[in-house]
């Protein structure tokens, strides 16, 4: 079954397109039923994302656990930046120590409700040009064990992979992508973060300092937490298309996400990319945007009543 998807996206690169909507959500997305299937293939890697005391207590077997610090390397002074990409050798030794290897198959699930930090981590493989090997598993722990799978306590032995030099995806972007392409058409600036941020209502901040209110201008939102239901599947493709020409999304828009940090922007741009989007990263996201200078440089929008008074 790998061997045929990365025929299909062999074929399709080979010609400059990219997947058709309905081949790119079942390449990057696979059911319970899938996995349970696959469970025991031997190219498997399996990443259990959520608290490491949720994981100790019960996981998928054979999944090996995975949180942000393995991926990601984040600054923690005031002018720092958190969950930025390792440089591509770190990043490689990274993934060789989540047991992954050139021709492995590995499929990640979140613990419990740890959506975004799961498809920030499926994002961060993309980048590292192992994409095509990749998928999220819909619903997560909680739809496994909805469904009585079998799980286990059990820690898997440690497993160092071998990994090629990686091919960088270029994926991900910088501020002064996001101001040269705002108002660009055919590129749509989506904010993945609660409509209260975007909407000036609320403020964030990161090391103590305040962020500006409201949102990049020209952004539209898609808050990550609208992209899966009550139950943590992913929305139908309908229900999605629906959700993204909403917020002024037009069908073949490449789409420029940014959150807080770089997280839950990551689940926004994985509905999106199900959708056939070509889908980009603005990594330093709304904390960097918040503090660079001239303020007038970095135009921001702010929706709130109170920032009319």
């Amino acid at each position: 079954m790998l061997s045929r998807r990365l025929a299909v996206l062999a074929f399709f690169a080979s010609l400059g397109l990219a997947l058709p909507a309905r081949a790119q959500r079942d390449q990057i997305l696979v059911t319970t039923a899938w996995l349970a299937q696959h469970l025991h293939d031997p190219n498997l890697v399996l990443l259990h994302v959520g608290a490491d005391g949720e994981y100790k207590a019960m996981h998928i077997p054979g999944a090996r656990f995975a949180d942000m610090d393995d991926v990601s390397v984040s600054e923690h002074t005031a002018e720092g930046l958190m969950l930025e990409m390792p440089s591509a050798e770190s990043l490689r030794e990274r993934l060789q120590k989540l047991g992954i290897s050139n021709d492995s198959r590995i499929v990640v699930y979140y613990g419990s409700d740890w959506v975004s930090p799961s498809t920030r981590i499926v994002f961060t493989l993309d980048y590292a040009g192992l994409g095509g090997q990749t998928s999220l598993l819909d619903g997560g722990m909680p739809a496994w064990v909805r469904e009585g799978r079998k799980v286990t306590d059990r820690l898997p032995a440690p497993r160092t992979g071998t990994l090629s030099p990686l091919h960088i995806k270029p994926i991900v972007v910088n501020a002064a992508y996001v101001k040269q392409h705002i108002g660009t058409r055919g590129v749509s600036i989506v904010d993945g973060r609660d409509a209260s941020f975007y909407d000036g209502v609320q403020r964030g901040s990161a090391h103590g300092g305040e962020q500006r209110a409201g949102h990049i201008a020209s952004a539209k939102s898609v808050p990550f937490t609208q992209v899966t239901l009550d139950n943590l599947l992913l929305k139908s493709p309908n229900e999605l298309r629906e959700l993204f020409t909403k917020a002024g999304v037009q069908v073949g828009d490449t789409i420029v996400g940014y959150c807080h940090v770089g997280q839950q922007a990551t689940a926004m741009l994985f509905a999106a990319r199900s959708l056939g989007h070509p889908v980009l990263l603005y990594d330093g996201s709304y904390q960097e945007w918040s503090r660079l200078t001239p303020v007038e440089s970095y135009p921001v929008e702010n929706p709130s009543p109170r920032s009319k008074q």
